[in-house]
């Protein structure tokens, strides 16, 4: 042991805390989704050709050593969802972090006049965006997107002819990650009876999570903001924007919910 640590450079020392770093997050980032089953499949592939060498069973060391060969590229298609995801974390770190409000301003933009567009023409919506809580179950009930979020993609989405239109969108990392996806609704008795499906759904999901949604509803074309488990709602395209900037931008010495709903009372 000392020779080895008489022999260990700075280098060697950089070197196994990036791979720890990486393989920390990608842990982080298949945490909770399917990606998990496919890593157990692969582990159970590994022991089954250690076996195969140790008992001598020569086809299916074949099989598989042939296998090991294009493991890297069958990683990338696997695990494309979380490769993803965690570079996307990457590009989240404060150097980027001129880059990264650029892009919340125009998402937010988007989402504002999608709104506005929907509410104009009484066009039901729920827009979902995923915060820190993950929502990898209702993402994958869902029908996968993942495009680019624009005001033209989310009015064909939610058009009434739109198969998809009944459900959910999430927004994940900016991006659509999926539509048509069910929440749960809210089982407070309290919550008024003038209330339709998507306002209860958009309360429900904020009871369990910290996401935000965007509601437009379908009868008065109003347009309201959930979070935290409480709403605002009849907001215009300056109020729903400022909202929606306080909190994606970071707010001292007050917490996003209570920016949410400081005006507000709760439901």
């Amino acid at each position: 042991m000392p020779e080895i640590l008489q022999q260990l450079r700075w280098q060697d020392i950089v070197d196994i805390l990036v791979v720890w770093f990486v393989i920390y997050r990608l842990f982080i980032a298949i945490r909770g989704s399917r990606a998990v089953h496919m890593i157990v499949g692969l582990f159970i592939l590994m022991v089954v050709s250690f076996i195969s060498q140790w008992i001598q069973l020569r086809t299916i060391n074949w099989i598989l050593q042939n296998f090991w060969t294009i493991w890297v590229l069958a990683v990338v298609v696997l695990f494309q969802p979380e490769l993803r995801r965690t570079l996307a974390d990457v590009g989240k770190h404060r150097f980027f972090a001129a880059f990264h409000r650029m892009e919340k301003a125009t998402l937010i933009e988007e989402i504002v006049r999608a709104a506005v567009n929907m509410a104009s023409r009484k066009i039901g919506a729920l827009i979902v965006f995923e915060n820190e809580t993950k929502l990898h179950n209702y993402v994958e009930a869902g029908v996968t997107i993942d495009a680019q979020v624009s005001r033209e993609l989310l009015g064909s989405i939610f058009n009434p002819k739109s198969p998809l239109h009944d459900g959910a969108v999430i927004i994940r990392n900016g991006r659509i990650a999926a539509a048509g996806c069910f929440l749960p609704l809210t089982l407070d008795q309290k919550i008024s009876q003038e209330m339709g499906t998507r306002h209860r759904a958009a309360l429900g999901i904020t009871e369990e999570t910290d996401a935000v949604i965007v509601v437009i509803s379908e009868e008065t074309g109003s347009i309201s903001l959930a979070m935290g488990g409480g709403i605002i709602q009849d907001l215009d395209a300056i109020s729903l924007r400022r909202n929606l900037q306080q909190i994606f931008e970071p707010q001292p010495k007050e917490s996003k919910t209570d920016t949410l709903l400081s005006s507000q009372e709760r439901v």
